[in-house]
């Protein structure tokens, strides 16, 4: 990779370098203070856009798809004025595949504008918005998001279990624009997985996926976290996983204790409290499973797991090797069939297909590379697969450098980001949010604490990774 790439690799000294031009003077003014309040929006509309959408104005269901858009655009042209964001290549690399794919799929493939445009939005407005967050964002403000992410588990964790014990025809079950048939999916033994204040299941799935990562690392750094509070998120975390009747938080979570192994090994003090922890997450289960709404969750998560595990294979057979290296060499395998320039950007995603079809469905593939190969071709689809990966790459090795200097806040933020980065969905809203706020907040956690003053933001040398000697 040439110099000018997003670096994310520390020298012998620990200090990290990048290519972004230095800013001659970032006071915090009230257009930075503008600027994060409006990460804080597309934040807050990442987990409760489904909830206008389904119960405050239905009406507006549509246009509230793409609510985070102006947010994403405003925060990018301003970030761009300012020299925030980075010309890397792994920017102009996505800008130009999204702005060829958009002529490419008008007038070589399925000639709809409007479809090409929505598919287009990952590339040109949330994948550079997580740059603009890694440097914006302080550590602090990554703290400061996972003690709120914190607090809305609690709730939320109240949520989904009105709604896997409601009916469909419930009010709380209400799917996007008012639809009475209910938003739930399939589980097992006539229980239906809950979408919290999400559009669909997936979001549930993906938020309690976020909140993992916080939760072990708050249990790591316990001065940082109200300590009830840190109690109940994590009451509410293992709650949720039967109540989600998801293989997928299931597996996700236990990344995320892998992670934490991974850290104690490196820091035994580390294993001395994840061990209490352990002894405590049983003590809670033991208890919880003594009542009834737990014990019935749990034996709906368990028929679907033993169900899963009969059709699809184990947890890591069906998992992790069928639905994340199966999609990647099925990927491969199939683009060979694709044609060259693709099918059309858009073309895969569930509104693209309403808008060509007047039906949702997958009209090329629901696994992320499965589609992106076959709305952009061969060769423009596998450039996109590789930017992600190259990029998760880079972030990995920044984070474990940063594990082995005893800083675990950006390597937990990496057991949800790791897979999400790589291979994350971005042909639903709810999945690309989670994308980008991840991949900002794993930049803005390897930032040094203090970058921003009170008085001039250089972007210094431990900045997000993304900045000069």
């Amino acid at each position: 990779m040439s110099s000018n790439l997003l670096s994310i690799t520390n020298n012998s000294s620990g200090r990290v370098s990048n290519t972004i031009p230095k800013p001659t003077s970032l006071a915090i003014d009230s257009t930075t203070r503008w600027l994060k309040r409006g990460i804080w929006a597309y934040f807050f509309l990442v987990i409760f856009e489904g909830a206008l959408r389904k119960w405050f104005v239905p009406a507006l269901a549509t246009p509230l798809l793409i609510v985070r858009d102006p947010i994403a655009l405003w925060l990018i042209v301003v970030a761009w004025n300012r020299r925030l964001l980075p010309s890397t290549p792994y920017l102009i690399g996505m800008t130009l595949i999204a702005v060829i794919g958009i002529f490419t799929a008008t007038l070589l493939g399925h000639g709809n504008l409007l479809v090409a445009l929505f598919g287009a939005r990952p590339m040109l407005l949330h994948f550079p918005l997580i740059f603009v967050m890694g440097c914006l964002f302080t550590r602090e403000d990554v703290i400061a998001m996972g003690q709120a992410t914190l607090w809305i588990s609690l709730p939320m964790v109240v949520l989904i279990a009105f709604q896997f014990y409601s009916p469909q025809s419930a009010w709380v079950n209400q799917g996007v624009g008012g639809d009475t048939s209910g938003a739930g999916f399939s589980g097992a033994m006539g229980y239906f997985r809950p979408p919290g204040t999400f559009s669909f299941t997936n979001g549930t799935s993906s938020f309690f996926s976020f909140v993992a990562p916080f939760v072990f690392y708050f249990w790591l750094n316990k001065k940082l976290i109200n300590k009830f509070l840190l109690i109940a998120a994590t009451v509410a975390l293992l709650f949720s996983i039967p109540l989600s009747i998801s293989r997928g938080l299931f597996f996700q979570v236990a990344i995320s204790f892998l992670f934490v192994l991974v850290a104690s090994a490196r820091k035994p003090e580390y294993l001395g409290r994840m061990v209490l922890g352990v002894i405590g997450g049983f003590l809670v289960l033991t208890l919880l499973s003594g009542t009834e709404t737990f014990g019935t969750a749990m034996a709906a998560f368990t028929d679907r797991f033993e169900n899963a595990n009969e059709s699809e294979g184990g947890l890591v057979e069906g998992v992790f090797l069928d639905r994340y290296l199966g999609g990647f060499l099925g990927s491969l395998l199939g683009s060979a069939s694709v044609p060259f320039f693709g099918f059309g950007l858009g073309m895969g995603t569930n509104v693209g297909a309403m808008l060509l079809t007047g039906s949702r469905t997958f009209l090329i593939a629901e696994g992320e590379w499965g589609r992106i190969i076959g709305e952009l071709g061969p060769i423009m689809g596998l450039s996109v697969v590789f930017i992600r990966v190259a990029l998760t790459a880079k972030i990995f090795m920044a984070c474990y450098r940063k594990l082995a200097q005893a800083d675990l806040l950006p390597w937990m933020l990496l057991s949800y980001g790791l897979i999400t980065l790589s291979q994350g969905g971005w042909g639903q809203p709810t999945s690309l949010g989670f994308f980008t706020l991840i991949g900002g907040l794993i930049l803005a956690s390897l930032r040094r604490p203090g970058i921003l003053s009170n008085k001039v933001n250089h972007i210094s040398t431990h900045a997000s990774q993304l900045h000069n000697n």
